[in-house]
């Protein structure tokens, strides 16, 4: 399913957690787990009416999420990406290596849990600002495609 407002939405609280708990995406999402991620995804229209701020700190807090020391944001030496823009990253590549729609969910987590989310969190490269076919390649391939 193409332009998938839950799955931006559930992307950038991700994202947004991430950064808040210095923690790498995949820690995220194993910590939230299936439930919560299902739950974020089917009620993001009524979680994005409040402050992605306060969404967060309530996940953080209802799911106990640790603080980290991945710090991704301050160890980038050019403008950082907001969390809105890593979320459309993930959104269009978990749409791209999706076989259909009931799978998603299992789609954002093997995606999460893959390489490509690394490459994808590093800042200082430029590999987040691929095209989506580029980068959903690369995910099927299994590694960066020269």
């Amino acid at each position: 399913m193409k332009n998938d407002n839950a799955l931006f939405y559930t992307c950038s609280l991700i994202e947004y957690i991430g950064r808040e708990q210095k923690l790498q995406r995949k820690e995220v999402v194993n910590t939230l787990g299936k439930d919560y991620i299902k739950r974020i995804y089917t009620y993001s229209d009524v979680f994005h009416c409040e402050q992605i701020a306060k969404v967060a700190d309530d996940f953080i807090t209802l799911c106990n999420i640790p603080k980290g020391d991945f710090d991704n944001v301050s160890s980038c030496k050019y403008e950082v990406p907001d969390y809105w823009t890593i979320g459309e990253v993930y959104k269009r590549l978990i749409e791209d290596v999706t076989p259909d729609d009931n799978s998603i969910l299992s789609t954002l987590n093997d995606v999460y849990n893959s390489w490509i989310s690394d490459s994808i969190s590093n800042y200082n490269s430029d590999f987040f600002y691929q095209t989506r076919e580029y980068i959903a390649l690369c995910f099927k391939e299994g590694e960066v495609v020269e």
